[in-house]
């Protein structure tokens, strides 16, 4: 009686790791397929994406508004200290 009852609770066992390791093995390929995400995930990456990428670009211009004004007051300056010194 106890031999069959370890024999059933080994192969009950082997099933059930079986079963696990199947089922891991096809969330693995599922994910692979998909790319991971769902397509909720995916809009929301993508519009996170363009976010960056509009502030990325308006700091660009900002950066470049920046460097004009510092060239007009170095100019400014320049100009006031020639006129200063004649």
């Amino acid at each position: 009686m106890t031999i069959a009852l370890i024999i059933a609770i080994s192969i009950g066992g082997a099933i059930l790791i079986l079963l696990t390791i199947g089922l891991l093995i096809i969330g693995i390929i599922k994910t692979a397929k998909t790319g991971g995400f769902s397509k909720k995930e995916k809009t929301a990456n993508a519009e996170e994406a363009k976010m960056i990428q509009d502030i990325y670009h308006g700091l660009s211009k900002m950066e470049e508004r920046v460097e004009t004004l510092e060239t007009i007051l170095l100019d400014r300056r320049k100009k006031d200290f020639n006129n200063e010194g004649l």
